[in-house]
């Protein structure tokens, strides 16, 4: 798999604001980005912790509160003003740029309301020390840009993480490659691995560039890059991926993509989007903190109003000040962020590249999920799936079969083989003959033996033997391939070869159907063929005989009906159909065009990953709706309090206690986000095809290998 470039977002975006918010954050577009970022609001907060605790200490509210008295000393007065001033500056520096870039920007949002938040307590807290009114705020500004810092470095650290899983993925690449030379192995580092080179893997190495085996077979260990925990067996001609791992053989692999263009390069580059990538939930988050701006600062303002009418002076500076502390929406603005990232991190762990999050967003309302059948229920690849024996050994037949074949590169040849591989003795074929157009023959101890179809018979007026018809007639309705086995022209059985049913599929259908979702099904195929793999796996509707310049209008169509689709493909032709989809999923074997129209991108072949990407989508609106809701809720009940309008009945809200539920508060939606760490992906591994049908009904040594 190849994925191609895209166009990086903004990735301000995600947050609401824009990259001068935080002029520190340098390198947004880097593979490094989150990581300085959460370092340094990790290093603030540090130092803040460590200048906040006597800041707190020497207090004089915080004293009063719990009935203590500071040690005193020359100059132990100014110990809360210097070190609360250097906090102000250094800890609050973050939100104090980013609230001056929301004003220049027009665009109030959450820095602003945290930077108004802080301000006001700074310049109360020096207006008390210089003796204007009595309101001490020192410990409640260290308080709050400590919860604040911490805040925004758990979110930098959670958005980090998908990143940085597919970074550590990339840092165990191997720093040199084994390359084949005519004169024999040279160690050469990765940058100087071309296009087309041969390079040699070792058993227990990693595969240091894309490509193509070509001498020898091995189990890999592709758990880093798919999630799939079981090694897969690879062979001659099939595909690995760098930074797999050869468990028990060594291979020579052909060298087909290295540096930015290998897969693991491409897979990064989609997390990154998607991280950068703007969310429907994130834009709601994003307008209810300017909404927040707007009621925090006319709360305020008739704060102020009413209680200097009523003529208490401290009283109305006092409230003043704690509606706007208590306003910072940094419990807002972790709801949202956490919870994507967290999800992205799940994902990319799991083998789910998320490209869209919107795409994410709309899974859980999916009503309809449309698979193509080709390369997406079924391998793609023919396989041996019933044979008939004139005398009743099926086993010799096949053996007839793979001994003529062994020398034809065409795929059903390779099937046949393949379905015959552990049979013994091995007999082997002389004088090798293709029949162009109608078989292949050649001669097998001691008999003239041919695979052919139809037509051979045809032409040398041979009749299908009467114990043969019956089985033919129902491999040919369901469009299934049908070669017959001739000895010395004698008809002497007959193998049936389809495109072969992924194991995993039935699973992926009934679990989408248990979900209440309906399973469609999308082929160019004839309709014998369609109507043969949608009984096998009981999809609910099927769309046959597709043009691929149609396959869109099916998916359209389906939406016409009010149904919400995803459009699950892997070829060029899926493409549009992709791209008409409320979701698009393009398995990852799949062409670059089917994985640039998607917005989610399947890294391993199961089908039944699309039941992960709906539990995830469904998890992470719950935790999204419960962040917003306490984060929210919050607010719209302290504000009230902290203004005062239950203070006819003795109720108040005091700062300090204002102070202490938004840090409650915060920290409650970064826990309940963390939970989501708890959703377990993955599915454990599907029983082979049941026996439904003569189709499927195979020997026992056909079953075990056409089925790998």
């Amino acid at each position: 798999m190849t994925i191609k470039p895209r166009n990086h977002l903004e990735h301000g975006a995600m947050h609401g604001r824009g990259p001068s918010d935080h002029p520190e954050h340098t390198g947004h577009g880097g593979h490094g980005g989150h990581g300085d970022h959460a370092a340094m609001f990790r290093d603030r907060l540090w130092w803040t912790l460590a200048l906040a605790v006597p800041v707190v200490v020497y207090s004089e509210m915080f004293q009063r509160l719990l009935g203590y008295a500071a040690p005193r000393f020359p100059g132990s007065g100014w110990v809360s003003p210097i070190l609360g001033t250097a906090i102000f500056f250094y800890g609050g520096w973050p939100f104090l740029s980013g609230a001056v870039s929301e004003l220049r920007r027009r665009q109030p949002g959450m820095m602003l309301l945290i930077g108004l938040a802080i301000t006001v307590a700074f310049i109360a807290s020096w207006a008390t020390k210089l003796g204007t009114v009595d309101l001490d705020f020192w410990w409640e500004l260290a308080a709050l840009i400590a919860v604040m810092l911490l805040g925004h470095w758990l979110e930098m650290r959670a958005v980090g993480q998908a990143s940085g899983a597919l970074e550590a993925l990339a840092a165990l690449l191997p720093d040199q490659a084994e390359r084949v030379t005519e004169q024999g192995l040279e160690t050469v580092s990765l940058g100087e691995l071309r296009l087309g080179d041969i390079v040699l893997v070792r058993p227990g190495a990693r595969v240091p560039a894309d490509g193509e085996i070509m001498e020898g077979s091995a189990e890999l260990d592709e758990s880093m890059v798919t999630g799939e925990s079981r090694p897969v067996p690879k062979s001659v001609g099939d595909r690995v991926v760098a930074g797999t791992v050869a468990t028990d053989s060594a291979i020579r692999v052909r060298v087909t993509a290295v540096g930015e263009d290998t897969a693991l390069a491409g897979i990064r580059r989609l997390v990154e989007e998607a991280q950068q990538s703007r969310s429907r939930a994130q834009a709601l988050a994003d307008r209810a903190a300017a909404i927040l701006f707007y009621v925090a600062t006319s709360t305020g303002i008739i704060t102020y109003i009413v209680w200097s009418l009523l003529g208490d002076q401290r009283d109305a500076i006092e409230r003043t000040v704690t509606v706007l502390v208590i306003a910072c929406p940094h419990a807002l603005g972790l709801a949202i962020p956490l919870v994507i990232s967290i999800s992205t991190s799940l994902a990319a762990r799991s083998g789910i590249l998320v490209k869209d999050r919107l795409a994410l967003e709309r899974m859980r309302l999916v009503d309809v999920v449309v698979f193509d059948k080709t390369g997406t229920l079924t391998t793609g690849k023919p396989s041996v799936m019933d044979l008939v024996a004139i005398d009743g050994d099926r086993d010799a037949v096949l053996r007839l079969a793979a001994a003529v074949e062994a020398d034809s590169e065409h795929p059903l040849a390779k099937a046949i083989v393949t379905a015959a591989q552990n049979l013994r003795p091995i007999l082997l074929a002389k004088d090798f003959r293709s029949l162009t157009g109608r078989g292949v023959e050649a001669n097998v101890d001691g008999g003239r033996v041919a695979v052919a179809g139809p037509s051979l018979l045809r032409e040398r007026s041979l009749q299908v033997p009467a114990d043969l018809v019956a089985s033919v007639k129902e491999w040919q309705g369901r469009g299934a391939t049908v070669l017959y086995v001739l000895e010395d022209d004698q008809v002497v059985g007959a193998l049936a070869l389809a495109d072969e049913i992924r194991p995993e599929s039935r699973q992926a259908v009934q679990e989408l159907q248990k979900l209440g979702i309906e399973v469609a099904m999308i082929t160019g195929d004839a309709r014998e063929v369609a109507e043969a793999v949608a009984s096998a796996l009981g999809i609910d509707q099927v769309f046959a005989e597709v043009l691929p310049e149609n396959k869109d209008q099916a998916v359209a169509d389906l939406q016409s009906r009010g149904k919400r689709v995803a459009m699950v493909g892997d070829g060029v032709n899926d493409a549009p159909a992709l791209a008409r989809a409320d979701v698009g999923i393009a398995i990852g074997a799949g062409t670059d065009v089917a994985i640039e129209s998607a917005g989610v991108v399947l890294v391993s072949d199961d089908p039944r990953a699309v039941i992960d990407v709906i539990r995830l989508s469904q998890a992470s609106y719950r935790k999204m709706i419960q962040n917003l809701a306490w984060a929210t809720g919050y607010n719209l009940f302290a504000l009230p309090l902290a203004a005062g309008v239950l203070a006819w009945a003795g109720v108040t809200l005091a700062p300090a206690v204002g102070a202490i539920l938004m840090s409650i508060s915060t920290i409650v939606v970064a826990l309940n986000a963390q939970l989501l760490r708890r959703l377990h992906l993955g599915f454990e591994q599907a029983e082979t095809l049941g026996r439904e049908s003569s189709l499927y009904s195979v020997s026992p040594a056909i079953s075990s290998n056409a089925r790998k």
